[in-house]
């Protein structure tokens, strides 16, 4: 599976960004999918992960609210609506892909990684 992450940018706090995860390969509808961040000098933590079906969403509780992962299997995407921005959530933003059923906010469950996109809030 190869991943390709999009729609980082530079944005005022307040703003919102859109971020794209596609995918390629192994049908994405077979894996759980999951967006990850990592700020300058820290380590690489769980945003968001969705099942297979995107019945159920999880998140972490400082994006809880602001945050919505979504996912349209016909197209093989995963998207990440990031509202009401902070500049806390600076950070490159990862997809990650999990073929299996149950969600996990674990980095190591993780078998496939796109190469993240930039996303600066300013103060």
């Amino acid at each position: 599976v190869q991943l390709q992450a999009s729609g980082g940018g530079l944005v005022p706090a307040g703003d919102s960004l859109r971020l794209s995860c596609a995918a390629s390969g192994r049908a994405s509808s077979s894996n759980v999918m999951a967006w990850f961040r990592q700020a300058p000098g820290k380590g690489r933590e769980f945003v968001a992960a969705i099942t297979r079906s995107g019945d159920n969403t999880y998140y972490t509780g400082s994006v809880k609210g602001r945050f919505t992962i979504s996912r349209d299997n016909a197209k093989n995407t995963v998207y990440l609506q990031m509202n009401s921005l902070k500049p806390e959530d600076t950070a490159i933003y990862y997809c990650a892909a999990r073929p299996a059923t149950v969600v996990s906010y674990s980095i190591g469950q993780y078998t496939w990684w796109g190469q993240g996109t930039q996303v600066t809030v300013s103060s």
